[in-house]
């Protein structure tokens, strides 16, 4: 009975639909021939590929699983070889995301990330709009060495916010959210996008879209993001509070109780742990070499790696810690089938043949104007997507392909995709993960958020682009 109520469970109307559309759309682009110039192998795995991604928003299966078979699908059609097939999980940006995710659960699992966030709230805590850019510097600390923006959201700035709006009976059940907690949910949220978009391992799916720049010849390594992501990202950084503060202010705008919170939270803590030295001296060694690692031949798989055996060589982490990190394991599954797939489909000459197709239709415009074109309808289509590494998967190959095949500087159009990739995030309220769980709470109506999202979404493209193309001009990158 037990087995026969999990198969039920299994089969239920709401993932049987979403797999049968799956199944439909994937078999649908099988059995048309493919246009001209496109090889047979290409179009196949072109199929799979669509349904994966389309499996990855539908949901019928965990991303893992869905993964999985898109992996089996390509050696079983005889689409590619097994060794292709399982090609991915050799690629080395696959273990920086892997070893990333590992490091950031030693930051949560000895308090660190928390320590950082209490100090941060204790220095400038006695304003809400202070507090506001505490919670942010925590984010933008905890950044480089958290890939998940869920893990840096939802376990670490949130629940420091729910315990501030607490002390201040800022509760959407009393209908009194807007004292404080709807502020403080809206501001942490945003900024979290810009502290995403900043580092190349702040978002899981960030290495993929470097890696698919790669796959298209443009290299970008961790110093070179964050040396083209610095200045655009201090502005918005700065720019964002104070925008949510000016059109979605609290009702309350002095916390010196929040000051206290932190000092006990802290004294409670007591003095830092050997765990948390060396958790620092591990996230420091880090920075060091992904910045640096160009001038020692070091690069950033090898230092995230060298980092994992620091803190399970002297015990902060086990090897437990390491296998129950089920998001990291994931990450490495789906990331190596969309890898593999996003490699195998330029080898086989599909992105090239669509970006100069698409490329034509635009090619009378200057590749400014072309450009711009290509990167709003590559941002505002995340209104269809509620995963960026969906998006990504789907989206950014091919528009990369368009950019340079229309002349835009291969970098400069590398990064700038990259970075959309997090900045379309604001849009709505299921965007990215962060979005869910700070919507799921209750502070900011939906409306609001779209609208909010809407507005800020222009402001952080005029930043990005405008005082971006200023600082990228200087740094060489156009």
């Amino acid at each position: 009975m037990a087995d026969h109520g999990t198969m039920k469970s299994a089969l239920s109307p709401a993932k049987l639909v979403p797999m049968i559309v799956v199944v439909v759309l994937g078999s649908t682009m099988w059995f048309i021939p493919p246009p001209d110039g496109v090889k047979q192998e290409a179009w196949q795995l072109l199929a799979i590929f669509v349904a994966t991604v389309v499996g990855f928003i539908a949901k019928p299966l965990p991303m893992g699983a869905v993964a999985i078979i898109g992996i089996v699908m390509t050696s079983l059609t005889g689409t590619l070889s097994i060794t292709n097939a399982l090609s991915g999980f050799g690629n080395n940006v696959i273990w920086l995301i892997g070893a990333a995710f590992f490091i950031s659960r030693a930051v949560i699992k000895t308090g660190l990330g928390a320590r950082i966030a209490y100090h941060l709230m204790k220095l400038l805590g006695k304003k809400t709009l202070g507090l506001s850019y505490g919670l942010g510097i925590a984010d933008l600390l905890l950044a480089p060495a958290m890939p998940s923006n869920t893990a840096r959201e939802g376990g670490i700035i949130m629940p420091l916010i729910r315990s501030v709006a607490e002390v201040y009976d800022s509760d959407p059940a009393k209908g009194t959210e807007r004292k404080i907690g709807s502020f403080l949910m809206m501001s942490a949220f945003q900024i979290n996008i810009i502290t995403s978009a900043m580092f190349m391992t702040a978002m899981a799916a960030n290495p993929l879209a470097a890696e698919l720049a790669g796959k298209a010849g443009v290299n970008i390594s961790w110093g070179t993001w964050l040396m083209a992501a610095l200045v655009p990202g201090a502005i918005s950084f700065m720019v964002l509070p104070l925008f949510v503060y000016r059109f979605y202010g609290p009702e309350i705008r002095e916390t010196p109780e929040a000051r206290e919170l932190a000092e006990g939270k802290l004294r409670g803590m007591g003095p830092m742990t050997s765990g948390e030295w060396i958790t620092t001296g591990v996230i420091v060694l880090l920075l060091v070499l992904w910045i640096g690692g160009q001038v020692w031949s070091i690069d950033a798989t090898t230092a995230a790696l060298t980092g994992l055996a620091v803190l399970l060589i002297t015990g902060v982490l086990t090897w437990q810690d390491v296998l129950n990190e089920k998001g990291a394991w994931d990450t490495v599954v789906w990331f190596a089938a969309l890898v593999m797939m996003a490699s195998q489909l330029n080898k086989l000459g599909f992105i090239p043949w669509f970006g100069e197709t698409v490329a034509s239709k635009v090619g009378a415009f200057e590749w400014t104007t072309a450009f711009l074109i290509l990167a709003l309808v590559y941002f505002y289509s995340h209104y269809l997507f509620a995963s960026q590494t969906a998006h990504i998967s789907a989206m950014y190959a091919p528009f990369l392909a368009i950019a340079l095949t229309v002349g835009t500087p291969p970098v400069l159009a590398a990064l700038v995709l990259a970075f959309f990739s997090n900045l379309f995030s604001s849009l709505t309220h299921y965007a990215n993960g962060p979005a869910p769980v700070v919507f799921g709470t209750g502070y900011v109506p939906m409306g609001t958020w779209w609208r909010m999202g809407a507005v800020i979404s222009v402001l952080n493209i005029i930043i990005w682009v405008g005082a971006g193309s200023v600082w990228w001009k200087i740094i060489g990158l156009m």
